[in-house]
Parts: C-alpha cells; sequence; structure tokens
C-alpha cells in the first residue's frame, strides 16, 4: 500500500547508498586471523586492538571482531575479492601450498577458488567484474534469468 502512495520511494532511497563500506567478520583468534588476513591474502593491514583488527583491500574497509564463539554457516554466503587473471594461478597455489580449505568448486563463469578463513568464513577469490558475468549470462541464462539493463 505505501509503494502505491509512494511509488518513487524505493528508487529515492536507493540512490542515496554508494557502495559497500564495510564488512565485519567475527573471529575467535585474533592474532591467527591477522596472519591470515595480511600474511595469506595481503591485505593492509591499518590497526589493531585488543578485540580487532582495521584491514584495507581496494576500497573495501574490512573489520575483524573477537568474539568469543563463531556461528558456523553453510549456506552461499561468501565474500568474494577480485584478482586480475594474471596473478590468479600462482596465488591459489600459494593458498594451496597453505593448507587453505576448499569449500565449493568453481561451476560458473571467470576462474574462481573458493576457500575457508580460519574461521570457516566463505571466502572466494575470483577473476571478472558484474559486466562479464552479466554477459555470460546473456548467452547461457540461468533458469527463470530476467535482465533489467
Amino acid at each position: 500500500m505505501l509503494l502505491s502512495l509512494f511509488p518513487d520511494l524505493i528508487t529515492d532511497n536507493l540512490s542515496m547508498l554508494t557502495g559497500l563500506n564495510h564488512l565485519t567478520l567475527a573471529v575467535t583468534d585474533l592474532a591467527r586471523s591477522i596472519d591470515f588476513y595480511q600474511q595469506q591474502l595481503g591485505l593492509r593491514l591499518h590497526a589493531r586492538w585488543d578485540k580487532g583488527a582495521y584491514f584495507s583491500c581496494g576500497d573495501l574497509w574490512l573489520c575483524l571482531s573477537v568474539d568469543a564463539v563463531v556461528t558456523e554457516k553453510r549456506d552461499y554466503t561468501h565474500y568474494a575479492f577480485s584478482i586480475a587473471a594474471s596473478e590468479f594461478a600462482g596465488f591459489v597455489a600459494r593458498l594451496e601450498a597453505q593448507g587453505a580449505e576448499v569449500w565449493k568448486n568453481n561451476k560458473s563463469e571467470g576462474e574462481s577458488f573458493y576457500f575457508l578463513d580460519p574461521d570457516g568464513h566463505q571466502l572466494e577469490i575470483h577473476v571478472g567484474d558484474l559486466a562479464q558475468r552479466l554477459a555470460a549470462c546473456r548467452e547461457k541464462p540461468y533458469s527463470g534469468m530476467v535482465f533489467f539493463d
């Protein structure tokens, strides 16, 4: 009912968003997680304190926050990091050599490596962007897929 009275409500509010501000991940062992994100993934560490740390990866601000328990969740929710095609194979080989635990095999467009962080957060290293994904989907759409642009 509200949308029928104010049809521009959703469009106007969504246009105010400019991007993803930050991502916060709960961790149980801060030192282990700092080592993983800094040494294994190469994120830039900006600050740390007793219960957390701030990193950056491109424009993404990543916060690690100590929590006594990290809930294990095994759905498709995951966090994907971009990587250049020329860097993909070497980066994945390094992660595999360091014992990265794979949680999914890639079945979609673009090279991807799906692995877990020390607290079981599902991560992905991906080559490509939304434009490339949409182009691939236009060639071979998912069941019921509709395009809006």
